[in-house]
């Protein structure tokens, strides 16, 4: 039975493999997965994921985001495939070859989830950046043109900001996973970041996401566990209110 707990995907991203090591023991209860990215993965490779996995009901996402030519991209994706994550992700690139490559090479093994826009990228920043002369290019259409080309490639599901996720569940099925990071809950927001389009769980959730990748509230918390439990008892919250407004 899934749990508020479940839709939470704790992002391991330090710059040591004892750091992340005592953040996965203190926090193995209280998330539902881990996400590994490049920084982790580069510094331990495949020995991290190892750990993690061996911790009991602890998951593993990889986000290396792979971008390459399909043959590159499909033979890392039979690597991982081997690794026993549960969720790995694709940029969207120029072409859909490389994302059926990469969900061919998954073999079913591990859910891959394709890039549309990075959180990081705001409006002005995807308009200076001159790639996309339509007008009409903005940040939401193109990441829902992208799930559209992803959902047709095959891919399990979508890395979008808070921001798109209602525009992605109105026109894709909902078995299509959303993941959504950028995720700041009220109580912690206002803290300066990299990140641009945030949004809380409850609208993340309330726009159809299935998971929400929190970082800082929890890691920078003087309790990361406590933060986390708090994390979870607002999804609850939201959940419950939720039910209520049905019945």
């Amino acid at each position: 039975m899934t749990q508020p707990k479940d839709h939470i995907i704790f992002p391991l991203d330090v710059g040591s493999e004892d750091e992340a090591k005592r953040l996965v023991e203190l926090l193995w209860d209280s998330v539902g997965m881990f996400k590994v990215g490049l920084e982790l993965f580069v510094r331990c490779g495949p020995r991290i994921v190892d750990f993690i996995t061996s911790q009991e009901s602890a998951g593993v996402f990889l986000d290396l985001k792979l971008h390459d030519i399909p043959a590159t991209v499909a033979r890392a994706m039979a690597g991982i495939a081997e690794l026993n994550v549960r969720l790995t992700t694709v940029h969207c690139g120029e072409s859909p070859r490389m994302l059926e490559a990469a969900v061919a090479a998954s073999g079913g093994r591990v859910g891959v989830l394709a890039i549309t826009v990075l959180t990081s990228v705001s409006a002005a920043d995807f308009a200076s950046s001159r790639l996309h002369a339509d007008p009409k290019s903005e940040l939401t259409h193109v990441a829902l043109q992208r799930a559209q080309f992803a959902h047709k490639a095959g891919c399990a599901g979508v890395v979008c900001s808070g921001l798109e996720v209602r525009t992605i569940r109105t026109n894709i099925r909902r078995d299509f996973l959303v993941v959504t990071p950028g995720i700041r809950p009220a109580w912690a927001t206002g803290a300066k970041d990299d990140q641009r389009r945030l949004a809380t769980p409850a609208q993340a959730l309330a726009a159809g996401a299935d998971y929400l990748v929190i970082g800082r509230p929890i890691r920078d918390a003087r309790d990361p566990r406590a933060a986390a439990l708090k994390v979870a008892a607002e999804i609850a919250e939201f959940q419950a209110s939720r039910n209520r407004s049905v019945q």
